[in-house]
């Protein structure tokens, strides 16, 4: 059974560290250290971990920041989960249980940035929580280093995660476990997607509909150039949304094929 709580012990704040090792294969440079973890969890910020026993299942850090017109928010730093528990709800756990910290704190807005290719982390962000998204980032973080990431420029979506809405209130409560006839059935699966990037994406009334890849780290193992491809490509449709006004409001699976949904902004 995985249970979640804060963590404060200078033993969790190592088992922190060494699952960013195993989660994403950072290097030693790029690792948040225990001296960084200590003090955004005094002062309003938290950091919270997934255990299953005593072993660290995941984690979850942020810390308090300020909205462009001065408002306070909490910005989701890190979420990570150990590969032997991918596939199990953790993560999606511990953002619920970030929400419900959060909500505690009189704030109503989450945000975070993450790879919009990264196919698994766009279905839980989107289809599970909530979230919305209408800014792109273009290399964010510059070259990385990480094992995942290693290769690419390192664009982000960032989400907005308005945890005390209806929509995200009755995405929860659905859990987005039933298939929209609408939207399609069920969540991602493990193919790599062999479509070239110019392929994906059309137009529908209101809607604007982007295709991505069902495993990106497959296709950046094989063809780095298709990779790039990807990138690039996306990276044009989703700046031209934006910039006519779309926002990114879901992402849908029909037949192993994952697709955007963005809806012109009312």
């Amino acid at each position: 059974m995985i249970t979640i709580h804060p963590l404060t012990t200078h033993h969790e704040l190592l088992a922190v560290e060494q699952l960013q090792r195993d989660a994403w294969g950072v290097p030693e440079v790029d690792v948040v250290p225990l001296h960084m973890l200590i003090t955004p969890p005094r002062h309003g910020g938290l950091l919270l971990g997934a255990f299953d026993g005593d072993r660290m299942a995941g984690f979850v850090f942020g810390f308090l920041g300020l909205t462009s017109d001065g408002r306070l928010k909490h910005c989701s730093h890190m979420a990570g989960v150990h590969p032997d528990y991918r596939g199990q709800s953790v993560g999606y756990h511990l953002k619920l249980a970030q929400r419900q910290h959060v909500l505690a704190q009189g704030l109503d807005l989450i945000t975070w940035t993450f790879d919009p290719l990264e196919a698994r982390n766009a279905w839980l962000n989107f289809h599970k929580l909530g979230v919305v998204c209408s800014t792109y980032i273009r290399n964010l973080y510059g070259a990385m280093r990480a094992a995942i990431n290693v290769g690419l420029p390192s664009d982000r979506f960032e989400v907005a995660w308005w945890i005390r809405s209806e929509r995200v209130e009755e995405r929860l409560r659905t859990r987005a476990l039933a298939p929209n006839p609408s939207r399609g059935g069920g969540g991602p699966g493990d193919t790599s997607g062999s479509i070239s990037p110019n392929e994906g994406g059309a137009a529908r009334g209101d809607q604007l509909l982007i295709e991505i890849p069902a495993n990106f780290q497959s296709i950046k193992a094989t063809d780095m150039e298709l990779a790039l491809r990807w990138r690039l490509e996306t990276r044009q449709r989703f700046e031209e949304a934006f910039a006519q006004g779309y926002v990114v409001d879901d992402l849908i699976s029909r037949d192993g094929v994952l697709t955007y949904v963005l809806e012109a902004d009312s």
